[in-house]
């Protein structure tokens, strides 16, 4: 057969028939031939490689490897990337970006061709990275909406529903002296889940929430929660912007023999393995982070294809799911 006739079936291009595609199929398993991908990225242009660049300029005070492997949320959309790129023969290069340096050389990859473009999970509003990416034009999408506007597209959950879900779960519990643990400040998401939920309370006619600032993790949730506690003992109703930080809070209110949820009801966020792990089980919003993982691989690939094309958001709708906690 011709070398054309051999490349289309094994790049699947086009239309071949069924019977060619198997006399080449039983060739290739009988020589063990592979792809030369240093060959084929010389004629396509392209590497297949992937980067997913977890990003942060000093957000949090815990080391950065630390934050990012402790934590599900990253290995939930690290899954929901692979997934989607190993049925598409994409490989993936995780980048740990946490510096100007380590910035310049993912700029500098993208720039070379080094790897086809860049996922970004970026950790800090006031992180420069994803403006970066704009500016240069690189094909590049983040997960969660930037800080400001920028022509970058991106996927997201919808952060004031998912608050809506939560205050509306506590109010009908009966909870009437309701406070919340925020996410840091100086992430979207951390403001986003916020105001969601002081606008979802000031409908109940509860224009102010007391809140304490945490950290994303179980350390900071139950730091703020005995902040929260000197404060406000008499509170009887917790939203907690993350499940990690519940966990955390959960072993406050049973130190101070608080019972969950006769005593304070909680609920928290994402729908991760800490939720779980909680006792009692925590009533949570799940946002599909393994779903917005895979979307966003795929509005990357669609972006290499065309770079031409305008950028896009996707925003995923969130669900309340109910355990025992309230």
């Amino acid at each position: 057969m011709s070398r054309a006739t051999v490349s289309r079936v094994i790049n699947q291009t086009r239309n071949v028939d069924p019977e060619i595609q198997r006399i080449v199929n039983e060739a290739i398993a009988a020589t063990g031939y592979v792809p030369n991908r240093a060959a084929r990225s010389l004629v396509t242009r392209r590497t297949g490689l992937v980067a997913l660049a977890v990003s942060m300029d000093g957000a949090f005070e815990e080391p950065f490897m630390g934050q990012v492997f402790a934590d599900s949320f990253f290995g939930r959309a690290l899954n929901g990337v692979m997934r989607f790129l190993r049925s598409h023969d994409g490989h993936l290069v995780l980048m740990l970006v946490d510096s100007a340096e380590t910035r310049g050389q993912l700029m500098g990859y993208l720039r070379q061709g080094e790897i086809d473009g860049c996922l970004v999970i970026s950790l800090n509003a006031q992180d420069p990275l994803p403006e970066m990416l704009a500016d240069a034009g690189l094909p590049a999408v983040l997960f969660a909406r930037p800080s400001r506007p920028m022509p970058l597209s991106y996927v997201d959950v919808n952060h004031h529903l998912g608050t809506k879900l939560a205050a509306d779960r506590l109010v009908a519990h009966g909870c009437r002296r309701i406070a919340t643990i925020a996410g840091p400040q100086q992430a979207v998401a951390g403001q986003d889940r916020l105001q969601g939920v002081n606008a979802a309370m000031a409908v109940h006619g509860n224009p102010y929430l007391p809140w304490e600032e945490g950290d994303f993790t179980v350390a900071g949730g139950a730091a703020a929660m005995e902040r929260l506690l000197a404060r406000n003992p008499d509170l009887d109703g917790l939203f907690v912007a993350n499940d990690l930080m519940a966990q955390g809070a959960l072993a406050v209110l049973h130190q101070r023999g608080l019972r969950i949820p006769e005593d304070v009801a909680v609920v928290g966020f994402d729908d991760s393995a800490a939720a779980l792990a909680c006792r009692p089980m925590l009533t949570t919003v799940r946002q599909p982070v393994e779903d917005m993982a895979a979307e966003m691989t795929q509005m990357l690939l669609r972006r290499i294809e065309e770079p031409g094309q305008r950028p896009t958001s996707v925003i995923f709708e969130p669900v309340l799911v109910v355990r025992d906690s309230a």
